[in-house]
């Protein structure tokens, strides 16, 4: 196990101006952890201990941009303000220490958010077109196309600053049914104007979002996109039914300036489009339509799927990762995120890659009452 292990993560990966130690990325996991939107000494060494033990890159939980609407919760970081800025540079300073590299995931949750949901009550809830990814009407109000603008700003101002404080890169957060997802998404966009339309019009912004950052930032800072198929509460939604509409979602995507995908499966093993013949998971599409760097994920480690509560305490064992090693050697996919499973386990990386995996610690609701 070590020796193929090894030879299947432990290599290193360039990603833009990063040069990542191994294929081994923690997934973004919201976890609430840090009151005022400011993280601590706390945050920043839970992220440090999975950099020692193993982790290449880190991806943050979850952090809200500068726009009233963008969260539900106050102990949710967010990328805006002196001191939370300041709290996530000790936690870039902290990962960077331990040799581990550390992007943050930019994030505004639309039309998922409870009206009067902190950490401002008052700000409405916005998205789209004002419906629900139940795909009810009713659902906050549409975005102004003033609003839209304040929005990629937004987005741009957060990549600008994770530069400026030594992040790694950035991941924009386009999965699960948040506000970029709501764009890409024929259900909850029904806008008539240029936002709006047919697969490549409801990319427009995403790829505007990303245009901008890309002005903001160096050249090589690089930009990671997740998407997923699935929603937070419809697990069989679909952005594209074929690999073609895949192709015509991430293609404008790749050319805005997208340096990788974060292709968000809940099971890794489970072919994408299975009628087309191929066994490729939707990363392996991802990477197929567009040539970029992916990186896949979906209950990696674990012998129980990610499922509602999945991160609230719902146990799952310890699973081996020989499907996921042999993906690697066909080359499907290039990074792979871990994370209830290094949600119990902050050394899963070196256990891994050292061949002890039977030291692996089962996921259980433990794993969450804290910041172990």
């Amino acid at each position: 196990m070590s020796s193929r292990a090894s030879q299947a993560l432990a290599r290193p990966f360039t990603l833009g101006s990063a040069e990542l130690p191994n294929r081994i990325v923690m997934a973004p996991m919201t976890r609430q952890f840090s009151p005022g939107g400011i993280p601590g000494s706390d945050v920043a060494d839970y992220y440090a201990r999975r950099a020692a033990a193993g982790t290449g890159l880190i991806i943050t939980e979850g952090t809200y941009v500068d726009h009233a609407s963008a969260g539900f919760s106050a102990d949710i970081p967010r990328f805006h303000g002196e001191e939370q800025l300041a709290g996530w540079s000790r936690v870039v300073e902290a990962v960077h220490a331990e040799g581990g590299k550390i992007m943050p995931q930019l994030w505004h949750v639309g039309i998922q958010r409870p009206a009067g949901a902190g950490p401002f009550p008052e700000a409405p809830v916005v998205g789209p077109s004002g419906i629900g990814i139940d795909g009810a009407p009713g659902a906050g109000s549409p975005l102004t196309l003033s609003d839209i603008d304040d929005l990629i700003n937004a987005f741009a101002e957060a990549a600008w600053a994770a530069e400026r404080i030594g992040f790694d890169g950035v991941e924009l957060h386009g999965a699960h049914g948040y506000l970029i997802d709501q764009f890409l998404w024929e259900r909850t966009n029904k806008r008539t104007d240029r936002f709006g339309g047919d697969p490549i019009e409801r990319t427009r912004f995403a790829v505007d979002i990303v245009k901008a950052i890309r002005e903001r930032v160096a050249p090589d800072f690089p930009v990671v996109l997740r998407f997923s198929q699935w929603k937070a509460d419809n697990y069989g939604a679909k952005l594209a039914e074929t690999p073609d509409g895949l192709s015509a979602i991430l293609a404008p995507l790749a050319d805005a300036g997208v340096d990788a995908f974060h292709a968000s499966g809940r099971r890794y093993w489970e072919p994408e489009f299975p009628e087309s013949g191929s066994e490729l998971n939707v990363a392996g599409w991802a990477k197929k339509v567009t040539g970029k760097p992916v990186i896949t994920v979906g209950s990696v480690g674990l012998d129980a799927i990610f499922e509602p509560g999945s991160l609230s305490g719902a146990g799952a064992g310890v699973e081996s990762i020989e499907r996921l090693l042999e993906r690697f050697e066909r080359d499907e996919f290039d990074l792979v995120a871990i994370g209830r499973a290094l949600l119990a386990d902050p050394q899963w990386g070196s256990k891994v890659l050292e061949d002890r995996q039977h030291e692996l610690i089962p996921f259980t609701k433990d794993s969450v009452a804290n910041l172990h």
